[in-house]
């Protein structure tokens, strides 16, 4: 996608990632830009009459009772921006403050902001240039809105602080924006305020863990399947008839998808191979589906509020235009980030659990009493060599992390404000920390992929599924080495996890299962 055109109904997920991590080009359509010439003449009407108006003629926040007289109104505007750029803490990342400036933008355009129509071109400009404003980690509490980081990219929009350039120096943001050949904005009444209050950051860094948690239950999925299959499980609890008897969608899913995965399996079901022989295979292998359905169903009702924020406009106040043409200014609380805060500590939690069950199928797999005829630990020579011991101990402390990074955010206010803006979403906390459980969550499935292909290979005389075969043939042409002697482990699993990062896994199994979910 090369092009975005952002219109007055909102955007979609997929023009939010492409604008974040692709660097699409941003166009604003000819009916919002009507439509913030609107809703800035309703602005504009009231500002020119005696009587105070939130946001265009008054203080903000606590200070919301002071009338501002017309001569002191740019300053107005260019303070609020300047006194909450007071973030702090390490740098947030090029693709998240990409995507929240787009959503900033998608708002704007949205008529209700009162922005005139050249603060929204010159928005635009900024992302197409490539020009990425210097937001720090702490500095939102998520109501109102992302108060801080957005005014860390409004101040690039006038011209002050630092941005990273498209060559990825930081330099000053009016070295920048002079060499781009874009114009600061000089900021008039409502603007510097149109553009702090919204979900934005907390917003675009959901529509992306969305992205990643989709791609990564797919690969736990296939992971799991590996497990089954090495650990030589039953695939006959993945039969469709058990998983519509309880019909959570997500459940059916994952269950036909390791069942693809293992079809055409000479493993499964080899339970007489034991002296003690099987009922049932253990519940983190027999119960696969329904731990990764759950969270496949959270994340879809992650994606629903997501939709319904991405046609949202999100500002305080907002303006609100009438049949005749005119219109009015209202304050309202829709920038509270509870319900994107909800979803995003719920994903913290259904991820963190999908990482505990991968890591308990791969200590199975290590385990001499447990994997059913395996070697210790998956090793060439035991007790000379320690196999994968050490990569389920890196496993086991990145879902321990995972756990900790589960407590919800949203559950904790702090007031703030001279008490004004008591109660507070903290959304912009659960996605910084739903951000490092995605990461962590790629390395545990890495880590069960590596011991259960190496798993697949060791059990001699027995054929895996096709699915299997084309999947290690694909990882071991990545770089990562099959069973053998020990060796530095570190470089294996990096190549394991941006194999499974990066889609290779997936991409490897539906060449013979075709399309998965």
């Amino acid at each position: 996608m090369h092009n975005v055109v952002v219109g007055t109904s909102g955007t979609t997920a997929d023009e939010v990632i492409a604008v974040a991590r692709a660097d699409a080009r941003v166009e604003i359509s000819a009916d919002a830009l009507a439509a913030l010439a609107a809703s800035r003449a309703i602005v504009d009407a009231l500002a020119a009459k005696p009587e105070p108006v939130y946001g265009v003629s008054t203080g903000f926040g606590a200070l919301a009772t002071r009338h501002i007289g017309p001569d002191l109104r740019a300053r107005l505007q260019r303070n609020i921006v300047r006194s909450h750029a007071a973030g702090m803490g390490p740098r947030v990342e090029r693709e998240v403050v990409r995507a929240l400036m787009f959503l900033r933008l998608k708002t704007l355009c949205s008529g209700h902001t009162g922005v005139r129509p050249e603060t929204a071109l010159t928005m635009a400009e900024l992302l197409n240039a490539g020009i990425t404003p210097l937001v720090h980690e702490y500095g939102s509490l998520g109501c109102s809105g992302d108060l801080a980081p957005l005014s860390h990219c409004a101040l690039t929009l006038m011209g002050e602080g630092e941005a990273e350039g498209p060559d990825g120096q930081v330099r000053p943001a009016a070295e920048l924006l002079a060499a781009h050949g874009i114009t600061p904005v000089e900021l008039r009444e409502k603007e510097g305020l149109a553009l702090l209050n919204g979900t934005d950051g907390m917003l675009g860094m959901l529509i992306m863990a969305i992205a990643d948690l989709q791609r990564l239950y797919t690969s736990a999925d296939i992971t799991a399947a590996f497990s089954l299959e090495a650990l030589l499980g039953t695939a006959k609890v993945l039969a469709p008839e058990l998983h519509a008897i309880r019909p959570h969608p997500g459940q059916s899913v994952s269950a036909a998808q390791m069942a693809s995965v293992l079809q055409g399996s000479g493993l499964t079901g080899h339970f007489q191979q034991d002296e003690a022989p099987r009922v049932q295979d253990a519940y983190s292998v027999r119960c696969a589906p329904q731990v990764a359905g759950a969270g496949r169903d959270t994340v879809a009702y992650a994606r629903l509020v997501a939709e319904r924020e991405l046609a949202a406009a999100v500002d305080n106040p907002v303006v609100l235009l009438d049949d005749e043409g005119g219109g009015r200014v209202e304050s309202n609380g829709n920038f509270h980030g509870a319900p994107v805060a909800y979803v995003l500590d719920f994903l913290a939690i259904a991820a963190a659990d999908l990482g505990s069950i991968a890591e308990r199928r791969t200590d199975r797999l290590l385990d001499k009493n447990r994997n059913h005829g395996l070697p210790p630990f998956l090793a060439d020579d035991a007790g000379v060599d320690s196999g994968l011991m050490i990569a389920q101990y890196t496993q086991a402390a990145l879902v321990s992390e995972m756990k900790r990074l589960a407590v919800p955010a949203s559950v904790d206010s702090i007031p703030s404000s001279a008490m004004q803006e008591d109660h507070v979403s903290m959304g912009w906390s659960a996605a910084r920390k739903l951000r490092t459980a995605v990461d962590a969550l790629g390395k545990i499935i890495a880590v069960e992929l590596y011991a259960a292909t190496r798993a697949i290979e060791l059990r001699h005389g027995l054929t895996p599924a096709p699915a299997s075969v084309a999947a290690i043939a694909a990882l071991r042409k990545a770089g990562v080495e099959g069973p053998g002697p020990d060796r530095f482990l570190a470089p294996d699993l990096a190549a394991a996890e941006a194999f499974v990062r990066e889609g290779k896994l997936v991409s490897a199994v539906e060449e013979v299962t075709g399309p998965l979910v």
